[in-house]
């Protein structure tokens, strides 16, 4: 049985972002797999990279003291899937801060000679996203979030599979186009 951790960033349960996070995790239960959906507005986790985790930050036999329990499900993990929307052209900081306080030096990657080196082994990534922007002004800034994902996340997990599905421009787009979004995603899972 596969075991994929949802990480899922949008504090509105009304949201489209929350019914794109329902999708990917019905559709994944239903394929049979395990799923650690990971509500990060909802378990109240902290992005706030304190003083103390900052100094201990290349310990490896003590920066995971705070985030022991994060860790040890993205390890556990065998496909990773993040479900958030794109806010100025970056994640939403709770996102942000997962990514900060637990893709840490010996639980992401090791640093050997100056250089990173993956330490993860999570065969599966997928982000599933909305941007108010177009892809056209998304493209023109850089698109930060899907270099994150496609370039990024794929080294330290070595992810062989990564799909990234973003829904462009939800301040205009139609309820049609939503609906075929939320269909594609599902279609994504079933092939992840």
């Amino acid at each position: 049985m596969t075991r994929a951790l949802v990480l899922f960033a949008h504090p509105c349960a009304e949201s489209f972002s929350a019914a794109l996070h329902a999708a990917v995790v019905e559709t994944l239960a239903a394929r049979g797999w395990e799923v650690d959906d990971c509500d990060l507005y909802a378990e109240g986790f902290d992005p706030v990279l304190s003083a103390e985790e900052r100094r201990a930050y290349l310990d490896t036999a003590r920066n995971c003291a705070t985030v022991q329990a994060h860790v040890d499900r993205l390890r556990a993990a065998e496909a990773l899937v993040l479900v958030c929307p794109v806010w100025n052209f970056g994640f939403p900081a709770i996102l942000k801060g997962y990514l900060d306080r637990v893709f840490l030096p010996g639980v992401s990657f090791r640093l050997v000679e100056g250089r990173v080196v993956p330490n993860l082994s999570i065969p599966r990534l997928a982000a599933v996203t909305t941007y108010g922007a177009t892809r056209l002004r998304a493209f023109l800034a850089g698109d930060p979030p899907r270099r994150t994902v496609t370039r990024i996340l794929r080294r330290v997990t070595r992810a062989r599979r990564v799909r990234y599905l973003a829904l462009h421009d939800m301040n205009r787009v139609t309820a049609e186009a939503r609906a075929a979004f939320l269909a594609r995603t599902r279609a994504a899972m079933e092939t992840l």
